[in-house]
């Protein structure tokens, strides 16, 4: 299941983390990571899946 949401994002970082930890400080943290560049947003979003 960790494989599916690493693709999902790559794909939408927001999506990823939101699958991960629901709405939350991290999924607010990364959408303001991927609104000012989209490849911070997929390292928190790999971050955050890799780290649970």
């Amino acid at each position: 299941m960790d494989l599916v949401r690493i693709l999902v994002a790559i794909l939408l970082p927001p999506l990823g983390v939101f699958l991960q930890v629901g709405i939350g400080g991290a999924f607010w943290l990364n959408i303001l990571l991927t609104l000012l560049g989209y490849i911070p947003g997929i390292v928190h979003a790999v971050w955050i899946i890799a780290k649970r």
